[in-house]
């Protein structure tokens, strides 16, 4: 089980990041970058079972610069008010939450002593390719349905370090011509289509796929065995 820890951003911003060490020596490490829910149950979940195999784990609250304390379900007004806040972080002045992301990084870093890898879900799953691509620190990088990664402006970045993209065939807000798009452009990304909706991960949602989910965490789990724990 983790806990919440202060962290510091480049330019002296303190944030929570929810902290889960595994019983023995660290792996690997790993920053879990939360959906527009905020660092919830779930976010938390995902953070405990990745130190259960092995990771220290890392989960940034990427809405504190807007609004401290947030975790929301998935009712209509949850997502309604989740995605009024994505707005407004995406509307901050560059680098935005970068900064917080790299401070993450960092912090997993310097307390595994390991390589550090990257994953994140929907909202999470963009910065996550962002953070692939702008970031330092990273070996590995699984955006999960990143809403935007497949946009132009966001597929004509480079990353600089192997990544894994999980997308569902029935998400209606990132259409599998987009998808495809984004494959042929990034040959070096290895991108896995599941027969599944948008957030199949989250089993609070009731558009968890467990089919989807498990065969997506299988492969999450080996890439990470491959260039973090190798």
């Amino acid at each position: 089980m983790g806990q919440f820890v202060d962290l510091k951003s480049a330019d002296g911003f303190v944030f929570p990041a929810w902290v889960a060490e595994p019983d023995t020596a660290p792996r690997g490490a790993v920053v879990v970058l939360q959906e527009i829910f905020g660092v919830n149950s779930h976010i938390r979940a995902i953070a405990d079972r990745l130190a259960a195999r092995g990771y220290l784990a890392v989960a940034p609250a990427t809405f504190h610069r807007v609004k401290p304390g947030v975790e929301l379900g998935y009712t209509a007004e949850d997502v309604s008010a989740g995605a009024a806040l994505k707005a407004a972080v995406e509307g901050l002045p560059a680098p935005g939450v970068l900064p917080d992301i790299q401070a993450a990084i960092d912090c997993a870093g310097e307390r595994s002593g390991r390589k550090v890898g990257v994953v994140g879900f929907c909202w999470g799953g963009l910065l996550t390719w962002r953070s692939a691509c702008l970031l330092q620190g990273l070996s590995a990088a699984v955006p999960y349905y990143g809403g935007g990664v497949t946009s132009e402006a966001e597929a004509g970045r480079t990353p600089r370090v192997p990544v894994l993209a999980h997308f569902g065939q029935r998400d209606k807000h990132i259409p599998v011509d987009g998808v495809q798009a984004f494959a042929r452009a990034h040959p070096e990304v290895e991108v896995h289509l599941y027969e599944a909706d948008h957030g199949f991960n989250c089993d609070q949602r009731g558009s968890y796929d467990e089919a989807a989910a498990l065969a997506a965490r299988d492969r999450t789990l080996a890439f990470f065995d491959k260039h973090l724990a190798g």
